[in-house]
């Protein structure tokens, strides 16, 4: 699996909407005006796609778009990087457009570049799994860099930090504080700080034993279950699976399985069915762990820490539980296909060098999807 290198100052980074347009909208000028602002901060160029800013309703209708904009951030030599502008709920839509692509196809495995988003951009993380390239579960542009504080959350500072050459991560412990989600993101709220509170739990051991490691592997439960069904959209299912888009049980084994919930806050019915959907894929019988996002506002707390316990139904399989990433503010960084050593004796997480390979590359994929 090939890695990017890490930005550097003067680098240009990209800034894509594969899912919701809504950076193009009036309503999220201010965060645009933040995050350029903070990315300069860095000694970094922001460079939006032309499609970036088309709005919602343009975007919605035009897939080719957003497809053509992801295309042009790779065959740009001039751009390092490249930063998802917001999740969403249909990139997986995109998918025709980027992996029947052969000129975009041989761009990402001949100049990686960094890729970082989370939620529905777990679509385009496994893509890029797929393709061969290590991507990053982490911040994206109007929740991170535009958030509307006085400053970035120190915490998720420090997650995209970690994508600067010489500031990566070694380890991560469990922020001391986590937020609220917010009400109002409008620019009259510009300056207001979020409501914070003292983490009380931190890095929760739910079973299992207290130290293991494995590659990672995961992303938004929501996302993944989608994936897997016909729940939210009728064709969903069978574009990814056209794609190979999820990992089959033999990719799963010895990995450690990352993996939070999204702003939905879903009952604990649907969670249940969400977390049998990765059971009946094998994932649990094979990963060498488990790590669980904080649920957002700490929303099914201790509901989802039961159902966790009930549906993997073994003891053995370690699960840790309440870390910083995803949905629930602030946030770290994973890197797809890093190695990660989970330490619950100390309670941190230590990634190790190097990175590099994993298994499958689009070389290796069935004839049907070279076409």
């Amino acid at each position: 699996m090939q890695q990017a290198r890490k930005l550097r100052r003067d680098d240009k980074v990209a800034i894509v909407s594969l899912s919701s347009g809504m950076l193009g909208e009036e309503y999220c000028s201010h965060n645009i005006e933040i995050g350029v602002r903070r990315l300069r901060e860095y000694g970094l160029e922001p460079v939006f796609m032309p499609n970036a800013l088309k709005g919602v309703e343009y975007l919605k209708k035009h897939l080719e778009a957003r497809a053509a904009d992801l295309k042009s951030a790779f065959l740009d030599d001039t751009i390092a990087g490249i930063i998802c502008a917001i999740g969403g709920d249909d990139t997986y839509r995109l998918l025709p457009y980027l992996m029947e692509d052969r000129e975009f196809v041989n761009a990402v495995q001949a100049h990686p570049k960094l890729f970082t988003g989370f939620s529905d951009t777990t679509v385009n993380h496994l893509m890029f799994y797929r393709l061969g390239l290590s991507t990053y579960y982490g911040p994206n542009f109007i929740c991170d860099l535009g958030e509307i504080a006085n400053e970035m959350l120190p915490y998720s500072r420090r997650a995209f930090e970690s994508y600067l050459e010489g500031k990566e991560y070694k380890e991560i412990a469990s922020s001391e504080v986590w937020y609220e989600e917010r009400t109002d993101f409008s620019r009259a709220a510009v300056g207001t700080e979020r409501i914070s509170h003292k983490e009380e739990r931190g890095y929760e051991l739910l079973q299992g034993k207290k130290v293991f490691e494995g590659r990672l592997l995961g992303g938004c439960l929501e996302s993944l279950y989608d994936i897997l069904t016909t729940t939210r959209y009728a064709d969903e299912q069978a574009v990814c699976e056209k794609y190979g888009l999820f990992p089959a049980k033999e990719e799963w084994t010895g990995k450690i399985l990352f993996v939070e919930t999204c702003e939905e806050k879903p009952q604990p019915a649907l969670f249940e069915k969400e977390l049998e959907a990765l059971k009946d894929r094998g994932v649990f019988d094979v990963v060498a762990g488990v790590i669980v996002g904080k649920p957002q506002d700490e929303a099914f707390y201790e509901e989802y820490k039961d159902i966790w316990k009930k549906t993997v139904n073994n003891d053995q399989l370690p699960i840790v539980y309440n870390v910083n990433f995803g949905h629930a503010t602030p946030r770290c960084a994973m890197q797809y296909g890093a190695m990660a050593r989970v330490d619950m004796e100390k309670k941190v997480i230590i990634f190790h060098k190097p990175i590099v390979f994993i298994f499958l590359l689009y070389r290796d994929l069935p004839l049907s999807l070279k076409k």
